[in-house]
């Protein structure tokens, strides 16, 4: 898995992105799964690709939430 830019997070709807953040989650649970029995990961850098595409995404999502709110007085 590649890191996902913003511009295409943003292009994503909510529901597209809520997926997103649970397959990311799923993998990286499953990779932290075999380092902790201690094997090394297939690629040591998907793990912190990983992360880093779970915080991005709750990122969007949030600003969206915000932006909602906003929005409505």
């Amino acid at each position: 898995m590649s890191l996902l830019r913003l511009k295409e997070l943003r292009a994503l709807t909510d529901e597209e992105l809520r997926r997103k953040i649970q397959e990311a989650e799923n993998d990286l649970l499953r990779e932290r799964g075999v380092a902790a029995m201690g094997g090394a990961p297939p690629s040591p850098g998907r793990m912190r690709a990983l992360r880093t595409n779970v915080a991005r995404s709750l990122t969007v999502l949030s600003e969206r939430r915000i932006a909602g709110s906003r929005r409505s007085p």
